[in-house]
């Protein structure tokens, strides 16, 4: 059964099914519930139980070492520190050399199986980087709807523009681009490639109604300081900086690669999004299609479900009060095809302050 993915109004799906599509406007979106699956490939799991192929959710430090070993548990624990409820670890068959590893077969292996949020462990070719956010889009064309977290080498993070033009590379509502990674309490360097995991971690943990900016992050240190010039640019480019502000490490802003200079991409807007993707298509399928009439009866059934999630969401400052769920008004629902309109606006975090102070 086809779930959430899009439908294109000149070529209707056959399969029975939730089809739906995000229309683009000024003071609408729509969005939904909360996430906490990172989807992890492990490429060394010696020491460990786990068998090469195979899939294993871990929830925490004892069954990550079990299931890969201590030596290799490293980004695993990383995600689950900063919030992830449980990490899908795919344990990646061996190759050798090691530049054989088939990653068209690592994301083909994760397509069945349900996460929120993917990343790799370490370093990825920019070719591979740029493959994983089409097989995102795709995916989300699909139905399938997850975000996908990356960075870079230590030495590209000593470069602004070199992680800034990743993110132009990478550019996708559901892509997250780490240009500069973080030094430990030990003074070991986390070049952003690796700390993307602790990101990852972060962005499953975080529920929808709130933001990642500003987030303390414990680390002592970023590996590369920006200026503010550099910083104003890598947001207006879409990449996700961590800023040392004198006392903390933090999460400049929460954003996507989507980002422009006069619009930025949130993330908390994004996975609210996905949320409603995936949320309102499993209500039809378990209640809906299939089981109530496509008559006004049956409509009015189906609209007074989706209001009661929305309003849902209005109640925990997901959106705003002013929300719609109605019949589209310029296609006709018949046969077994219903055809719906939904408007709402979501709730920002509070970002910028601006204060006039009169003397």
């Amino acid at each position: 059964m086809a779930n959430g993915g899009q439908w294109d109004p000149l070529s209707l799906p056959k399969r029975p099914g939730f089809y739906l599509n995000f229309v683009e406007r000024a003071l609408a979106q729509v969005v939904g519930g909360p996430r906490g699956i990172v989807g992890m490939p492990i490429f060394n799991y010696t020491d460990g139980e786990i068998e090469s192929g195979k899939f294993v959710t871990v929830e925490g430090e004892k069954e990550a070492i079990t299931a890969i070993g201590k030596a290799n548990a490293g980004p695993v624990l990383m995600a689950l520190a900063r919030g992830a409820a449980q990490v899908l670890v795919y344990a990646v068959p061996m190759q050798i050399p090691e530049s054989d590893y088939d990653y068209a077969g690592i994301r083909h292996a994760f397509e069945s199986r349900p996460f929120n949020v993917f990343v790799f462990p370490g370093a990825t070719t920019s070719a591979e980087q740029e493959a994983t956010k089409d097989w995102t889009a795709r995916n989300r064309k699909d139905g399938k709807h997850f975000t996908y977290v990356t960075g870079g080498s230590a030495e590209d993070d000593q470069d602004p523009t070199t992680g800034n033009a990743r993110s132009v590379l990478l550019a996708d509502d559901y892509v997250v681009n780490l240009i500069n990674g973080g030094i430990d309490s030990s003074g070991n360097e986390i070049p952003s490639e690796e700390y993307a995991v602790a990101i990852a971690g972060l962005i499953a943990g975080t529920a929808i109604n709130k933001s990642i900016t500003y987030t303390n992050l414990p680390l002592s240190d970023v590996n590369k300081r920006l200026t503010n010039a550099e910083t104003i640019t890598a947001l207006e480019s879409g990449s996700l900086v961590l800023t040392n502000d004198g006392r903390n490490v933090k999460i400049e802003q929460g954003i996507t690669t989507k980002s422009t200079a006069s619009k930025a991409g949130k993330i908390r807007a994004m996975r609210a999004r996905q949320a409603i993707a995936t949320d309102l298509p499993e209500v039809a399928k378990d209640h809906y299609i299939g089981k109530i009439d496509n008559n006004p009866t049956g409509q009015k059934l189906l609209l007074a479900a989706i209001m009661q999630y929305l309003e849902t969401l209005v109640l925990n400052n997901v959106l705003h009060e002013e929300i719609f769920a109605g019949l589209d008004p310029e296609r006709k629902s018949e046969g077994d095809c219903v055809f719906l309109v939904i408007d709402a606006k979501e709730v920002d975090s509070m970002e910028r302050i601006f204060l006039t102070f009169g003397v």
